[in-house]
This record gives C-alpha cells, sequence and structure tokens, in this order.
C-alpha cells in the first residue's frame, strides 16, 4: 500500500516535510523532456513527455501553468493534471491553449510547473522518522504566434549592445525571447540572461574593458548556439 501527501510544505522549489531522524526518499526520477516548451499559437495541442527513471519508486505528479508573473493561469489546460507515474513509467502530458486571442507580433512567456511527489510504503514507515522532498520541475514556456516575419535562428543577429552611464545596455528588437549566456566583456564573465521581445536589460560594467562582447544563446531545443561577437556602442554626450 502507498501512501501520498505526509504534511508536504513547498518551499521555492522543494517541498520538505521534516521530522527527528533521517529516512530519505527524494522525488528524483522523474524527467521532464525538453529544457523548454515552444507552443505554435495555430497549434491545437502540444505533448509533452514525462518519464520515471526509477527502478523502485512510484510518484505522483502534478503539473500547471503560470503566467510570466508566476501565477497560475487557465491559458493553458494541462491534462492529465495529476497521476501516477510508477517505475520506469513513460507518461504523456498534453498541453492545450484556451486563452483569449495571443499577441500576433511577438512571443508571450509562460513557465510549466511539473511536481513530483514521492510514494511511501505505509509499512516502511512504522517506528520511523522520515524527511520527505518533492521537486518541482519548471520550465519556460512561449507560445509563438505564427507567421513572425523574423525567422528564429536569424533572431540572437539582431542583438545590439550600448554603452550608457556604467551600464551594458542589451537590447532586443525581435519578436522572441532571448536568452543570452557565456556573455564574455574582456576577461569578465557576465551571468545568463533573458531579454524579452522588443526590450532590453542593462547590465553594469564596473570593471568592465573591452568594446566588443562575445556570446552564445539557447535555441528552441535547449542547445547553445556558437560564439558569437558583437561591437559594443558608445552612447555619445550630448
Amino acid at each position: 500500500m502507498h501512501i501520498y501527501g505526509l504534511r508536504i510544505k513547498l518551499q521555492a522549489l522543494l517541498a520538505v516535510t521534516t521530522f527527528a531522524f533521517s529516512l530519505s526518499v527524494s522525488a528524483n526520477g522523474i524527467t521532464v523532456g525538453g529544457t523548454r516548451i515552444v507552443y505554435p499559437a495555430e497549434q491545437k495541442v502540444r505533448t509533452i513527455s514525462v518519464s520515471n527513471s526509477s527502478k523502485h519508486s512510484t510518484f505522483l505528479v502534478q503539473s500547471w501553468v503560470e503566467d510570466a508573473l508566476g501565477k497560475r493561469t487557465h491559458d493553458f489546460v494541462v491534462t492529465p493534471p495529476l497521476y501516477s507515474s510508477g517505475p520506469g513509467d513513460e507518461n504523456t502530458v498534453r498541453l492545450i491553449y484556451v486563452g483569449g486571442h495571443p499577441a500576433t507580433d511577438h512571443e508571450e512567456l509562460y513557465y510549466f510547473n511539473s511536481k513530483a511527489i514521492p510514494s511511501i510504503d505505509k509499512d516502511s514507515l512504522q517506528g520511523k522518522n522520515m524527511l520527505l522532498i518533492a521537486t518541482v520541475t519548471r520550465l519556460k514556456l512561449f507560445l509563438r504566434p505564427h507567421g513572425l516575419k523574423l525567422a528564429v535562428d536569424q533572431a540572437p543577429s539582431k542583438l545590439t549592445f550600448e554603452q550608457n552611464n556604467g551600464n551594458l545596455i542589451i537590447r532586443n528588437p525581435t519578436p522572441y525571447y532571448l536568452t543570452l549566456c557565456g556573455m564574455k566583456v574582456g576577461s569578465t564573465e557576465l551571468e545568463t540572461l533573458m531579454v524579452a521581445p522588443n526590450g532590453s536589460e542593462a547590465v553594469p560594467m564596473k570593471g568592465m574593458a573591452g568594446d566588443s562582447i562575445t556570446f552564445h544563446t539557447i535555441n528552441d531545443y535547449g542547445a547553445t548556439t556558437p560564439e558569437q561577437r558583437s561591437s559594443i556602442l558608445k552612447k555619445s554626450l550630448q
């Protein structure tokens, strides 16, 4: 017999219930296929693979979608929203967009969440204290309109970089969300960041020296693209 629950408390990405001793069960056997999801707006349904790599553990898996602000949204229906995944199971979750008319000229950002709660053999709990850990996998979900004029693989080359008031301004004039990684100005390495469509991000340039930047982006499949180099423009003082 299996039971789920045992006073699970969600904190950030981990849901943890603690008692005084040290028996531990982790939901690290559940894997969601891919590192990001692109949902073509004209598509009726998008399937997501969720697998259980554990040879012994069963998990209760709960899935839902949040908007760009991290609030649960009804723009997408996830089915099944809750199911049991046994050892070695390969499951499929269906994602269906049911929101209003999406933007037609740029992507919209959501987050797909999948929480895996390990099951516990009731008999094994007798006389034992335990630590139960449930994990949440969170993937970026991009709702992409049909017929965008610029091809997605051409978007990174449209990025511009400008030095302004001690900041490096990264501008994205494209209709896509672009994630930059492996950025380097001179010998200074910059943290990974995402720039919204037709948006910009400012990075403090303190300690940086150089008139160009090298960077990679992350494509639709979660892979890192080849390195690119771009000049850093300096805004003229008026």
